[in-house]
């Protein structure tokens, strides 16, 4: 028995190298690629692909699984959970030919940089056959998985297990119930209270400086990842080699920060992960719900809050002392929380963030019941940024075009963020009950304390529960958009 599981282990841990690779390839792909390469990439990136697949459909992988389940009662509670996840995996990998698994990661490289060009160009109609192309391999894919009658459902199971599109439906649902009214309340106090950013001028190379010397104090590991630049931020990799992307514009200083420490939520994630089980289920995220829930709160509750100023302000204007002269801590504060109703999601302010997920949730559900046709989304785009957000865009660079996500076929995905918020809000009101003077911790710098709880509460459980189990367990209750509202009202109700 022992044996047979050592044997599983070393399988699962080959195509874990392997996978790893693919994954760095997509990174340089984003970071790194001359522009003229773009069609040798698709070729790497199909036959790294290829050679993922097999190693993950290898048929000692289902011997060993099958040697392990007829005596299962044998193996203590890990290597059960292991055994069970694996046989997920295998199940889900050996249903996928090879000659589509190729094809699509061929075509996700292609639809990357016909995407890249189309957002230059604020022009979606050379893009559309790409997402046309896959959908129709999302949908093939389901296919395969037995679930044809379902696709959108399966797009969402990859991404977040246990969730489905009624779950999150009754979720997002009972949170614009209780978010439209807040957001017209706010935005109405914001208004008369509104004047533009008063953040301008502000040298790339400082903001790098600062942003580097926040994410390590928060404790990020920069001997084990880096950061670097690309169109969209992003973040890829494991715990041992985390690669972190954000982008710079030097009139507005605090996307390119507030982005670098979203990313580094989902860095301190896989750095927090068990380093001996990566290759396994004890070692793997619990899903990207449960990953975006650890960006959002570091993003959000954590650096968005006064106690997080009062100790980084003195280092933001001993680097850009000319260019906040002037602005008072107040005034600074308001800023990081400004509520300005914008097109761009990765810009949103947290009063509007959900709005633009449930935009992109109900436009996924309509691509796949074929209620709307890829030529249509941006006019679909258009009316749902006009009714939920109060403003339309004026093209598709800051519409339709402005997420990577479906360059890659990543549908269903986009609904991550806003479950993500929701469990963040709720682990942090159960963080705060457990050590009421966090805060404290956090104008003296110190955020050890609150990682420590998250490793020991998500990062080091692994993939031990799902999502919704996990939440259950942590917070004692189920997942519910309730402490999200609450923390929106009491953050957002104090300013405006």
């Amino acid at each position: 028995m022992n044996d047979a599981y050592l044997r599983l282990i070393e399988r699962l841990k080959h195509r874990h190298l392997i996978g790893s690779v693919q994954g760095l390839l997509g990174w340089d792909e984003q970071v790194n690629l001359p522009p003229q390469s773009a069609d040798f990439r698709a070729e790497q990136m199909a036959t790294i692909a290829g050679l993922e697949h097999a190693a993950a459909s290898d048929g000692r992988i289902g011997e060993a699984l099958a040697q392990l389940e007829a005596a299962i009662d044998d193996l203590d509670s890990d290597q059960q959970i292991v055994v069970r996840e694996a046989r997920k995996d295998f199940d889900r990998v050996t249903k996928l030919p090879a000659e589509f698994v190729e094809e699509k990661a061929r075509h996700s490289s292609a639809a990357y940089h016909a995407w890249t060009k189309a957002r230059t160009d604020r022009e979606f109609e050379p893009y559309a056959p790409f997402i046309a192309k896959h959908l129709e391999l999302a949908k093939r894919e389901a296919d395969y998985q037995g679930w044809g009658d379902r696709p959108y459902d399966y797009a969402i199971e990859l991404h977040d297990p246990g969730f489905s599109a009624e779950v999150i439906d009754g979720l997002f649902a009972e949170l614009k119930a209780g978010l439209i009214p807040l957001v017209q309340k706010i935005d109405a106090a914001a208004a008369a209270q509104s004047s533009q950013s008063p953040l301008r001028g502000f040298p790339v190379d400082a903001q790098r400086e600062f942003l580097e010397e926040v994410t390590a104090k928060l404790g990020f590991d920069y001997g084990r990842g880096r950061i670097d630049v690309s169109p969209h931020p992003f973040c890829e990799g494991s715990g041992t080699d985390v690669r972190m992307t954000t982008r710079f514009q030097e009139d507005e200083p605090l996307d390119s920060l507030f982005s670098s420490i979203h990313e580094t939520g989902h860095g301190l994630y896989e750095q927090g992960l068990p380093m001996a089980d990566h290759a396994t289920a004890l070692g793997q995220h619990a899903g990207m719900a449960m990953h975006e829930s650890q960006s959002r709160m570091w993003e959000n509750q954590v650096c968005r809050s006064r106690a997080f100023w009062q100790h980084f302000e003195p280092r933001f204007r001993e680097l850009f002392g000319g260019q906040v002269k002037g602005v008072s801590s107040d005034e600074l504060y308001r800023e990081i929380n400004a509520v300005r109703p914008t097109l761009i999601r990765v810009d949103s302010d947290e009063v509007h963030y959900n709005l633009h997920i449930i935009l992109r949730f109900e436009l996924e559900k309509k691509l796949f019941s074929g209620e709307l046709a890829v030529a249509d989304i941006p006019t679909a785009w258009n009316d749902g940024c006009e009714e939920l957000l109060g403003c339309r865009p004026q093209h598709d660079g800051e519409g339709v075009l402005q997420d990577v996500h479906w360059s890659g076929g990543a549908f269903g995905y986009f609904p991550s963020y806003c479950l993500g918020n929701m469990i963040a809000a709720q682990n942090w009101n159960a963080v705060r009950q457990e050590m009421p003077d966090l805060e404290g911790d956090f104008a003296k710098g110190e955020f050890g304390r609150l990682l420590e709880w998250l490793r020991r509460n998500v990062h080091q459980q692994g993939k031990r529960l799902s999502a919704l189990d996990r939440v259950e367990v942590v917070t004692k209750a189920p997942l519910s958009p309730q402490p999200l509202l609450t923390y929106l009202a009491e953050r957002y109700g104090s300013l405006y």
